[in-house]
């Protein structure tokens, strides 16, 4: 099989250097037409439907598609651990190419060129995520070999939105193919032509130095935005073009989304794109025989000599480059502090449930008078719902005179909101974060809420460090910067410590600038802890909890985890009434903050139930500053 593949691969490139090539239409949407449910697997259709998916392989290669592309979009690693498909990769994979092969050899010999399809992960990559690319492109090795060994002529990377990961997909494709297969690779662009915010002559330029044979444009949009991209790839690139559009932007329909361009305008743009200099030409999303039938028919009667393609190799409007991040001296009252070794103290005040924050305002005014230098809030915390920390934020600093710090959870927002309330917040005047990936929705009292995570709190760095240095999402330049001060969260007292110091290493990578912990009790923790982050060399601040009774000890250390020692345990549980109970907690915490004073650079003072008079009384054992 690898020998017919490699011989088939040969005739393609020396076709691809005679003649434009039509490639077949949308998989997913012919399944959905025959009733396939979106929440399938469409995958593994391959095994349970083969006759379907046989029967439209079919109907693309009556219609004249010289390119089938497989049922195996999402046959990665990956995506089948979703369906718990994991263990199925090489049988779906290597009964996507027999089913386009099947349909292939019914047109006779010299048929259609089988296409093994794969696309992303479905999975956020570093440095938004916790996949490193090292991993990613070994899952994409482990489906491209799957395909090459099935029998695949040649390989279609598509609608990969991350320049990063369809790199990493086309080394892997490469690194896979014994015989030197072919490989097209796609990117997906928005409604501007720009590919993970970037325009096509730049993504162009990137692409072009990847070793795949031919690079384009599927997905997203319609035919008319992917011919203006085209058009400006081709100043930049000699590598063959490809186009695989939508036909058009779907529009719902008694609960369906149907795609309203007909095969006629599908037919006339294709035209445009050949003559653009498009090599390899077909459909994405909402495209069926129908629409490939009438590109079939442009392109024949496009002959090859009427293409008048001069290419040049430009370099692309040269970028600006980011710009030099803001001194954290500079950001803000917090982090000049920081910056001078001063020793701060901060004050945790929880969001109101309602709209009325006069008490933590009021909270927040009492602790600026006994000289706590921010107000630390929350975001949702234990998955709640209340006032948004931002607008809190605003109204602390705005009403109260002293310095936020916003907590930004990754739980509620997707990477479009998380950049946009993070440019809003800089706006309004908060520049003191703390990132955190967030807590379930499960944990809170509406665990039927969805949650988002995009991207965790080391992801939640990256962008904000790109921020400050005027990056956008995709790297790209805003004209513009923010100045947050970047703090991350850390737990001394992880179950897992080895995991939770990798975490804070790679937190601290991607730019964190100081430390806030979890509520400490045991200094025999802490002090290893610290030893352990040493070269980390950024500020810690030490999480402070007054306990209010013996049995607020008995949840922290049982229910939320937090290590407390059972000599503090004891003195909580000999406490006999409420008011006891707090004087003795506000004295183990302010025995606890008299020892962690020289460790670290400040402490983190939590008023339980909000209980601000508690957090001050403890803040006295600070002593000058």
């Amino acid at each position: 099989m690898t020998n017919i593949s490699g011989t088939r691969a040969c005739e393609f490139r020396d076709l691809l250097e005679r003649r434009l090539i039509v490639a077949d239409g949308a998989m997913g949407t012919m399944l959905y037409a025959n009733g396939i449910f979106i929440n399938r697997c469409f995958d593994e259709l391959s095994l349970s439907s083969p006759d379907l998916v046989s029967r439209i392989h079919r109907e693309y290669a009556e219609a004249g598609a010289q390119i089938l592309e497989t049922n195996t979009f999402g046959a990665n690693r990956a995506r089948l651990a979703a369906f718990g498909l994991r263990d199925k990769l090489h049988d779906i994979n290597r009964a996507g190419i027999n089913l386009a092969r099947g349909a292939a050899a019914q047109v006779g010999p010299g048929g259609p060129f089988v296409a093994g399809a794969m696309g992303p992960l479905g999975i956020h990559i570093e440095p938004l995520g916790p996949t490193s690319l090292a991993e990613a492109r070994a899952i994409f090795r482990e489906q491209a070999e799957a395909l090459l060994e099935a029998g695949a002529d040649l390989l279609i990377l598509e609608t990969f939105s991350d320049l990063r990961e369809l790199e990493q997909a086309v080394l892997a494709a490469r690194e896979a193919g014994g015989e030197d297969p072919v490989i097209i690779a796609h990117v997906t662009i928005d409604d501007f032509g720009r590919a993970a915010g970037a325009p096509p002559e730049s993504f162009a330029q990137e692409m072009d130095s990847w070793p795949a044979d031919v690079i384009g444009i599927n997905c997203s949009v319609g035919p008319k935005t992917t011919l203006d991209a085209l058009e400006r790839m081709v100043q930049v690139t000699s590598k063959p073009l490809s186009a695989m559009p939508n036909a058009g932007l779907p529009a719902r329909v008694e609960g369906r989304n149907i795609y309203l361009c007909s095969p006629e305008y599908m037919a006339q743009y294709a035209r445009r794109m050949l003559a653009a200099g498009v090599k390899v030409i077909g459909g994405c999303c909402g495209t069926t025989p129908d629409h490939i039938r009438a590109i079939v028919s442009e392109a024949r009667s496009f002959e090859p000599q009427q293409i008048r393609r001069t290419v040049t190799i430009e370099e692309a409007e040269i970028q600006a480059q980011a710009l030099p991040p803001v001194p954290a001296a500079e950001k803000s009252k917090l982090g000049a502090k920081l910056a001078e070794q001063r020793f701060v103290a901060m004050v945790e005040i929880l969001p109101p449930r309602g709209v009325d924050a006069t008490r933590e305002i009021e909270g927040a005014r009492l602790c600026a008078q006994h000289g706590i230098d921010c107000i630390n809030v929350p975001d949702g915390p234990r998955a709640s719902a209340r006032m948004s920390a931002q607008v809190t934020c605003q109204l602390i600093q705005e009403e109260a005179g002293i310095e936020a710090v916003d907590h930004f959870c990754c739980r509620d927002r997707n990477l479009l909101g998380i950049q946009s309330e993070l440019l809003g917040a800089h706006a309004a005047g908060i520049r003191n974060l703390i990132c955190i990936t967030g807590d379930p929705p499960r944990m809170g009292i509406y665990p039927e809420a969805t949650a988002v995570f995009d991207v965790d709190s080391i992801g939640l760095v990256h962008i904000i460090h790109n921020l400050n240095r005027g990056l956008d999402l995709g790297g790209n330049p805003m004209g513009s910067q923010t100045a947050f001060l970047i703090g991350v969260g850390a737990n001394p007292g992880a179950l897992n410590l080895e995991e939770e110091i990798r975490r804070l290493e790679r937190k601290v990578e991607a730019g964190a600038e100081y430390i806030v912990t979890q509520p400490v009790f045991d200094l025999d923790l802490l002090e290893a802890f610290l030893g352990r982050i040493r070269h980390v060399n950024i500020p810690v601040v030490c999480g402070i909890w007054p306990l209010t009774s013996f049995r607020n000890a008995e949840f922290m250390a049982n229910e939320l985890r937090v290590p407390v020692p059972e000599r503090f345990i004891d003195r909580m549980r000999r406490a006999d009434s409420g008011e006891r109970a707090r004087v003795e907690g506000v004295a183990i915490a302010r025995e606890m903050v008299e020892h962690v004073r020289p460790m670290v650079q400040g402490v983190q003072l939590s008023a339980p139930f909000g209980r601000y008079a508690l957090a001050l009384q403890v803040a006295e054992a600070i002593g000058p500053r």
